[in-house]
């Protein structure tokens, strides 16, 4: 069994399931509604725990009600929480979420008051203790040192980027493995995958590119291009199907798997997560 660190945030999600997405100053009755443990990086961290892998969160968990609520559903999905900041004051970071059941596609409103966690914080981990790193690519400032501290070990080191946040390029070389999403892709200027991980990333790193019901590809360090298409999947909660894909590559990768394996069990493993609520059972899909 192998041991994951995850570094990044958590989140409560309020999902408002509704029939079709409503226009601006119109009131829609909503399906169904949930509350939901969210996050990246906890997200990512819930399905490898699923798929039978230690794994442990560094990041801030405010010590009010919904903060309690996320921190028993990590803990019911055997998350090691002994690295998390506990402040006392702030607000866990809220997103508000309509689904739509017509087109599958959901809008997020996002709200966060409260701190990033902290280099000094990550500084007293032994990384020793882990088989991978994974970070999620946010609070760059934060996030630097961090990377910079993992690259000089020897533990490999796995760095989502979701979202173009600035001077985050200049970190793509200390991670050996980055993990893009297409809304990342499209704000660089590229509407084709396979120009994006030939053009934009660099020389020598493994990339991998999600592209939601196209698929994904992977670009390997010898420059090569793979690719692997999504099975045509019924719609029911696409929430973390990005974060599920970088699960399966991480889990693809400590369970020792060639490179075209790996970026098909991800795609399974992304498809099936939309397929379902939750991430709940995800480990039966792949066996």
């Amino acid at each position: 069994m192998s041991s994951v660190l995850g570094v990044g945030i958590a989140t409560l999600d309020i999902i408002n399931l509704v029939e079709r997405y409503p226009a601006e100053d119109e009131e829609v009755r909503a399906v169904a509604q949930r509350r939901a443990r969210g996050g990246n990086a906890t997200n990512t961290l819930v399905v490898l725990s699923e798929l039978g892998h230690r794994c442990a969160w560094a990041g801030v968990l405010p010590r009010e009600a919904d903060g309690e609520f996320v921190r028993a559903e990590l803990e019911r999905h055997r998350i090691d929480l002994r690295h998390v900041e506990r402040p006392v004051k702030g607000k866990l970071p809220v997103s508000c979420i309509l689904a739509s059941r017509r087109t599958g596609s959901r809008t997020i409103v996002h709200y966060r008051d409260l701190p990033e966690y902290s280099f000094a914080a990550f500084d007293r981990i032994d990384l020793s203790s882990f088989h991978w790193l994974h970070f999620e690519g946010r609070a760059v400032q934060e996030l630097a040192p961090m990377l910079e501290k993992a690259a000089a070990g020897p533990v490999p080191v796995s760095l989502e980027v979701e979202k173009p946040r600035e001077g985050i390029e200049a970190l793509f070389g200390l991670a050996d493995l980055l993990l893009f999403s297409r809304v990342y892709a499209l704000s660089r200027g590229f509407d084709s995958p396979e120009a994006f991980l030939r053009q934009a990333v660099p020389g020598g790193r493994e990339a991998w590119l999600a592209w939601g019901d196209a698929g994904a590809w992977c670009r390997d360090r010898q420059g090569r291009l793979h690719f692997h298409a999504a099975p045509r999947t019924e719609v029911v909660d696409s929430l973390g199907a990005g974060d599920t894909f970088n699960a399966g590559v991480i889990h693809g990768h400590l369970s020792g798997w060639a490179l075209p394996r790996i970026l098909e069990g991800a795609v399974t493993l992304a498809s099936a997560k939309c397929a379902r609520e939750g991430f709940d059972g995800l480990a039966e899909v792949l066996g």
